[in-house]
C-alpha cells in the first residue's frame, strides 16, 4: 500500500490531508495543494478533479514545490490522485492505431522507447491493457508529458478525457518495483525493507478498511471486480454492472462516472439486483468508499447558494428542514466534520446525496439543480 500527504501550501506548509487511496476531489479537503510528500508507494497526481488533466508519477519522496514538479503550462495546484498498486506480474498489453481497436495493432510486454520506431505507427488511439501498469509518454525514450493506463479497455484516447487531449504517444513504459525504490538527498536508491512494508502493513490492520465487489451480470454472475477505494470508472474494468456484494465497510454507488448522476448509499449485505434495488439506470458506473469515522459531527446548511440566506448548524439528524428550521430548501452546505447523507424527501427518503468534509457552494452547479433536499444524517459506526 501507499500514503502520501497534501499540504495547502509550499514546502509542507498548512493543513495537511493524507490517504491511501484514489482521491477524486482534494478540495473537498483542502482548498488548494501546492506540495506533497509521498510517504511510500507510487501515486499519479492530476491537476484537475476526477483524474483530468495532466498527470505526472510521484514516488517516495518530497515535493516542496507543486509547480517545479510539474515543470509544464499546469495550473498552480493538484486536484485528484491515484495509487497505483504495485505489481509483480506479467506485462502485457496492445497499442492500436486507431480508435476502437482498429488499423496497426501491436502487443507489448515490455518497454518501447519509441512506438515510431519499432513498429511504424506514427499514432496510437486506443489500448487494451491485459496485464500490469503502464505509462504512455508523449515523446520518444519516454519523455514530455504522460498517461497512465491500470487494466482495461481504453477505446478512444481522445475521449478518455484523463489526458491532454492532444497527446500523441511516442513512447510506452512498465511501472515496474524499481520504481518503488526511493532516492535519497545522498543520491542513493534503497528499497522499502521489509520491517518498513511490515510496520505500515500493522498501521492498516487498526483501520477498518472497506471492501466491495462488482459482478457484470445479475445474481453475481458473470465477471467480477473488487475494490477497497473510490473508482471513478468501472466500466475500465467491467463493460457492466448488475449486481454487487459488500463484504466490509459502507459505499456510494452512482449511476454516471466520476461520482455523477443518481446515487445509492451501500453497507455490508448482497444486492442481487442493481434495477431493483435502485430504481434507476441500468447499472453502476462509478463508487466512493466512505471512511470509518468516529469523531464529532458538525455542518451548516444554507437556504440559497453560496452561503447565503437562513443558516442552521447542525450536530445530529434532522429528519425535516421544515419542520425544525421552517427552511423550504437547502441550496448549499459547509461540511466542518463528518460524512452525511442528504435527502430529497423528509424523514431520510427519497433520493440522496453523500457529503463530506468540504464547502458546497452551490447543489445545483453539482448537478442537482431540480433537487430539493429536506432532510439530513449522519453516516454513523452503526452503519457498518
Amino acid at each position: 500500500m501507499g500514503r502520501i500527504i497534501f499540504y495547502e501550501d509550499k514546502n509542507f506548509q498548512g493543513r495537511s490531508y493524507e490517504t491511501s487511496s484514489d482521491c477524486a476531489e482534494l478540495t473537498s479537503y483542502l482548498s488548494r495543494c501546492n506540495s506533497c510528500r509521498v510517504e511510500s508507494g507510487c501515486f499519479m497526481v492530476y491537476e484537475r478533479s476526477n483524474f483530468m488533466g495532466h498527470q505526472i508519477l510521484v514516488r517516495r519522496g518530497e515535493y516542496p514545490d507543486n509547480q517545479r514538479l510539474m515543470g509544464m503550462s499546469m495550473s498552480d495546484c493538484i486536484r485528484s490522485c491515484r495509487i497505483i498498486p504495485m505489481h509483480r506480474g506479467p506485462f502485457r498489453m496492445r497499442i492500436y492505431e486507431r480508435e476502437n481497436f482498429s488499423g496497426q495493432m501491436n502487443e507489448l510486454m515490455d518497454d518501447c522507447d519509441s512506438i515510431q520506431e519499432r513498429y511504424r505507427m506514427s499514432d496510437c488511439q486506443s489500448v487494451h491493457v491485459m496485464d500490469g501498469h503502464w505509462l504512455l509518454y508523449e515523446q520518444p525514450s519516454f519523455r514530455g508529458r504522460m498517461l497512465y493506463l491500470r487494466p482495461g479497455e481504453y477505446r478512444s484516447m481522445r475521449d478518455m478525457g484523463t489526458g491532454p487531449m492532444d497527446m500523441r504517444i511516442g513512447s510506452i513504459g512498465r511501472i515496474m518495483e524499481s520504481c518503488y525504490k526511493y532516492k535519497s538527498n545522498s543520491s542513493q536508491c534503497q528499497d522499502h525493507t521489509s520491517a518498513t512494508v511490515q510496520s505500515y502493513r500493522n498501521q492498516l490492520k487498526c483501520r477498518i478498511m472497506g471492501k466491495i465487489i462488482f459482478y457484470e451480470d445479475r445474481n453475481f454472475q458473470g465477471r467480477f471486480y473488487e475494490t477497497s477505494s473510490d473508482c471513478a470508472e468501472l466500466t475500465s474494468f467491467l463493460t457492466r454492472c448488475h449486481s454487487c456484494r459488500v463484504e466490509s465497510g459502507c459505499f456510494m454507488v452512482y449511476d454516471r462516472p466520476n461520482y455523477m448522476g443518481n446515487q445509492y448509499f451501500m453497507r455490508r449485505g448482497e444486492y442481487a439486483d442493481y434495477m431493483s434495488m435502485m430504481g434507476m439506470s441500468d447499472c453502476i458506473r462509478s463508487c466512493r468508499m466512505i471512511p470509518m469515522y468516529r469523531g464529532s459531527y458538525r455542518m451548516r446548511i444554507y437556504e440559497r447558494e453560496n452561503f447565503g440566506g437562513q443558516m442552521h448548524e447542525c450536530m445530529d439528524d434532522c429528519d425535516s428542514f421544515m419542520d425544525r428550521y421552517r427552511m423550504s430548501n437547502c441550496m448549499s452546505c459547509h461540511v466542518m466534520d463528518g460524512h452525511w447523507l442528504m435527502y430529497e424527501q423528509p424523514h431520510y427518503k427519497g433520493r440522496m446525496m453523500y457529503l463530506r468534509p468540504g464547502e458546497y457552494r452551490s447543489f445545483r452547479e453539482m448537478g442537482y439543480g431540480g433537487t430539493r433536499f429536506m432532510s439530513m444524517r449522519r453516516i454513523i459506526d452503526s452503519y457498518h
